[in-house]
């Protein structure tokens, strides 16, 4: 009796079974077989080398079965019987296997009839499913030699989707209608996919031939097309062109796949879509844009400082800023170093030095104003799917420019506000960051641009509303204010020439002499830059070409009476230096957006119950610094501040209308308490400014150069400053520090000393 070991089979009795006959050699041990040798087929677990079976390896319940043929071409033929419990399984060192067993019988409840049919039906459905194969011919005579269900379910067995353990529960089943059900629902679960999967197949088949044949013909349209095209180039469609224009454009592999989306949409669209302008103007956009860096070129240092000097007016630390950033593009080959913000006043040259800059490293310019931007989508544009979707304002100008690394001027940073659209400067983050702004993605485009051969310039008023992380990336450049001489400068070499140019008058037509301009900028203007005296000038030009062009033949010439009698506007008023000096009122200075401007302290007791008054809008700071001073004063003159138990104090700064705050007012305000107090007056020609702390340390201050052109101007002849601002005096021009004193001094009693209030020996004066 032979032994044979089955595994992920479908084994019934009464079937007939293909088997290799090596296999059944290897169980005989090598051994031959013969014809109506008797075999036991027992199921195996797991599919295990012969070398690797064990007693644990099988199921309890084998097959008893007959060789009835030893074909030649490698399979014999194998009639089961019935089935048979395995009670002993024994490997011998051979590996030969030796049982024990006994009969299993079945549950005979089948019709015979029944089977007959349920056989008829099943091998019609394995011809059916056969007929959609090359091979269904030989298949027909093959299942034609079916005899039974379980010869069926035996044929099929090795291309069933089913684990080991749900063909042996096969096997198992007692019952012999049962053990019908079980192969006729596995055979008809097999052929029902395989019929699905062959109409899928079958489907697929037709649409890939469909296809195919879709794309031969476009390509020998587009074969036709290109052609005609080159006969008739006036012809050539919008499709076309943009093909063409991007395979020029140098895009990255995202920008390039993205394009050709809206290039196909565009092609099956067609004009007459409602989608086909939207599509048209972004390829038109995207090709528009360049996607290829420029080469590094070397910049001349002395020709770059050549042209910042023709430009502008002195801003001596500004220029030498920008040409260090020049210095280091030429040796490193590439866009590098911060992000320069232009700080200061309006009118001094923040924006105009931008377009110089690109001037002298050979660039496009290109000027972005973001104030009163507030939706995040200014900066990063819309999306497409918004009807009249647009691309932010940085791309906006990248396209303008044609170029990939122009120098471009964000004007007005500090003017940038949020709201439900978001944060604008949050999105600037991504394009001032060197380390982000070479993959920036702008909405619109859905496609990363390279930035970081981009020189950004930005400017601001002050750095107050900007915020911090934003700040952070930047490096701070302060544009001081201009003196009256460097005014004066200005106006001759460059707002008068170009005035005249705008006006067309020519240079032997008029003349302007130094008395006049010096009067427009003492006289008429109040302010840190030249924007106020360019609109005079232009003005006055304007005004007297009607003379010229009356007269051709004679020179004007302008006077600053001619300047009175002209311009029809009143003279500005500026403060002064009071006349004659009152106990409680000190000088002060202060900063405003458009420059400098000296201020008074003015104090008053008046009958009352010991409570302070403050007027002339000030803000919270200053507010807080008069409540500071008043505190210090009552501690260092603790007798004379006995009457303001029955007393109110009122503090008051003139110019009520405009609203005031700053950290500097301190000193000022603790001085003028100090002189009510004790009834001695302070040289209205002294001036000071400078925070004060409760311990009496003076703390440092912003804006001095300001402040001090702002004393010179008003006739001032010393000025207080905290020590700590020293450091600041080398912005101040020379012409202003050569008409002050300027002492710097670290506590308030210093300053008390000196402007003769107290007699401390305090001795930290500096001058």
């Amino acid at each position: 009796m032979l032994v044979v070991p089955v595994y992920n089979m479908i084994l019934a009795p009464q079937s007939t079974l293909y088997f290799q006959t090596e296999l059944l050699r290897q169980s005989a041990g090598g051994k031959g077989i013969t014809v109506n040798e008797k075999v036991i087929l027992i199921v195996a677990k797991e599919n295990k080398q012969f070398n690797e079976l064990t007693e644990d390896s099988f199921y309890p319940i084998g097959l008893s079965g007959v060789i009835t043929d030893i074909g030649p071409q490698g399979y014999s033929v194998i009639k089961t019987v019935y089935r048979v419990n395995l009670s002993s399984i024994e490997i011998k060192p051979d590996h030969t296997i030796q049982l024990e067993l006994s009969r299993r019988s079945d549950i005979d409840d089948l019709d015979s009839e029944l089977e007959k049919e349920k056989l008829k039906n099943l091998l019609q459905e394995m011809k059916a499913y056969a007929s959609g194969f090359e091979w269904a011919g030989s298949a027909d005579y093959y299942i034609d030699q079916v005899d039974s269900i379980g010869t069926a379910a035996c044929m099929m067995s090795p291309w069933l989707k089913i684990s080991n353990e749900e063909r042996y529960s096969i096997l198992e089943e007692d019952s012999r209608a049962k053990r019908a059900e079980l192969i006729e629902k596995t055979m008809y679960d097999f052929l029902e996919v395989g019929r699905i999967t062959n109409e899928a197949v079958s489907s697929q088949q037709k649409e890939y031939q469909q296809m195919y044949r879709e794309s031969a013909i476009k390509r020998q349209i587009e074969h036709l097309q290109k052609e005609l095209d080159e006969m008739h180039p006036e012809n050539v469609t919008d499709v076309q062109k943009f093909e063409q224009k991007i395979a020029d454009s140098g895009m990255n592999d995202t920008a390039r796949a993205e394009s050709m989306k809206v290039l196909n949409r565009l092609r099956q669209e067609g004009k007459e879509s409602v989608e086909s302008g939207i599509l048209y103007d972004y390829l038109d956009f995207m090709t528009s844009l360049s996607w290829k860096k420029q080469d590094a070129e070397h910049i001349d240092l002395e020709e770059a400082r050549k042209i910042l000097d023709e430009d502008h007016f002195g801003l001596k630390k500004v220029k030498d800023r920008i040409i260090q950033q020049i210095a280091v593009m030429n040796l490193k080959k590439q866009q590098s170093g911060s992000i320069l913000l232009f700080v200061g006043a309006p009118g001094t040259g923040k924006t105009s030095i931008g377009k110089s800059i690109a001037r002298a490293l050979g660039r496009e310019y290109v000027r972005v104003s973001l104030g009163g931007v507030h939706d995040e989508s200014d900066i990063r544009g819309h999306r497409r799917t918004y009807i009249g979707a647009m691309p932010g304002r940085i791309m906006d100008g990248i396209q303008k420019s044609k170029v990939s690394n122009p120098v471009m001027v964000l004007d007005e940073v500090d003017k940038l506000s949020a709201s439900y659209n978001g944060s604008p400067a949050s999105a600037l983050l991504e394009v001032l960051d060197p380390e982000q702004n070479n993959t920036f993605t702008d909405h619109y485009m859905n496609v990363p641009y390279d930035l970081s051969d981009v020189l950004f310039i930005c400017t601001a008023n002050t750095t107050d509303t900007i915020p911090e992380p934003l700040l952070n990336r930047m490096e701070v450049i302060q544009f001081t204010g201009y003196t009256p001489l460097e005014k004066l400068q200005i106006a001759k070499n460059h707002l008068v020439p170009k005035s005249m140019e705008s006006m067309g008058i020519a240079p032997e037509q008029m003349e302007i002499d130094d008395d006049a301009l010096e009067s427009i900028i003492s006289d008429y203007t109040m302010e840190a830059g030249v924007r106020g005296l360019r609109k005079h000038i232009d003005t006055l030009c304007r005004i007297l070409a009607v003379k010229v062009s009356e007269n051709p033949g004679d020179k004007v010439k302008v006077t600053k009476e001619t300047v009175k009698s002209e311009l029809d506007i009143r003279p500005m008023q500026h403060n002064k230096v009071l006349d004659s000096p009152k106990a409680g009122v000190v000088t002060g200075l202060a900063w405003t957006p458009v420059g400098g401007e000296i201020l008074y302290i003015e104090t008053l007791l008046t009958e009352g119950k010991g409570n302070l008054v403050i007027t002339g809008q000030l803000g919270e700071v200053m507010q807080e610094s008069a409540k500071i001073a008043l505190s210090l004063v009552k501690s260092m003159f603790p007798e004379e501040a006995e009457i303001l138990k029955d007393r109110d104090l009122h503090i008051h700064v003139p110019a009520g209308a405009v609203p005031k705050d700053g950290p500097s007012a301190g000193v000022a305000l603790t001085t003028a308490l100090a002189s009510l107090l004790t009834g001695k007056t302070v040289d209205p020609h002294i001036a000071m400014t400078g925070e004060v702390a409760l311990r009496g340390a003076v703390t440092p201050i912003g804006g001095l150069p300001e402040k001090l052109m702002a004393a010179q101007r008003a006739g001032i002849t010393k000025v207080f400053i905290p020590a700590e601002n020293e450091a600041d005096l080398k912005d101040v021009a020379a012409e202003v520090k050569e008409k002050i004193s300027i002492c710097t001094v670290t506590s308030v009693s210093r300053i008390l000393k000196e402007v003769g209030i107290t007699n401390s020996n305090e001795s930290d004066l500096a001058c």
